[in-house]
């Protein structure tokens, strides 16, 4: 892959650490920044690999559920921790399906909780 296009997106949530050992274990929340990295080795027509716009509304109805929410009780978090590891598997499988053009792949989704911490998650081929 030649070509990479990312989107940052944010949303506001509260999560807590079941058997966490730590401050963590119990309810806090952040400005969670969600970054989406699109992948290909080709250009369309418009010379671009992927519309700004059209992966920067993907990724943010892909977060729409959890936006203002405490993410222990959204869904997709009640039977697994929502740590910032698992916010991106979860974001990045809601996001690969909403991006359908030729050629154009989901690379991966990071997650800031902070300006200095951040998980990622990103499709390892062959596994």
């Amino acid at each position: 892959m030649n070509y990479t296009v990312s989107v940052r997106s944010s949303i506001s949530a509260a999560h807590s650490l079941p058997g966490y050992r730590g401050r963590c274990s119990r309810i806090h929340g952040h400005t969670w920044v969600i970054e989406a990295e699109f992948c290909g080795s080709r250009l369309g027509e418009s010379g671009m690999l992927l519309d700004f716009d059209e992966a920067k509304g993907a990724l943010e109805e892909a977060l729409k559920p959890y936006d203002h929410s405490y993410l222990n009780e959204v869904e997709s978090f009640t039977e697994l921790a929502p740590t910032a590891e698992n916010v991106a598997r979860v974001v990045f499988e809601a996001l690969k399906s909403k991006v359908k053009l030729k050629g154009v792949k989901l690379n991966s989704v990071r997650v800031w909780e902070s300006p200095s911490t951040m998980a990622s998650y990103s499709e390892i081929q062959g596994e």
